[in-house]
């Protein structure tokens, strides 16, 4: 779970590294795309610590 969410980490700091780069006008649509992928990430964690939660169980 560790290295999938140094990967997520990543991702997102391209992202926000690209939307300080963009040009004005592209600006708002970078928010609302960052605005999703936030959400999308959080999303993700919550997936991955539900299955490393059964995981746990499983190896009991």
């Amino acid at each position: 779970m560790t290295l999938a969410l140094a990967r997520i980490e990543k991702a997102l700091d391209r992202i926000d590294t690209a939307s300080s780069q963009g040009k004005a006008s592209d600006k708002p649509a970078m928010a609302a795309l960052v605005a999703r992928h936030e959400a999308l990430r959080e999303s993700v964690s919550g997936s991955l610590a539900d299955l490393d939660a059964l995981i746990g169980k499983l190896e009991r």
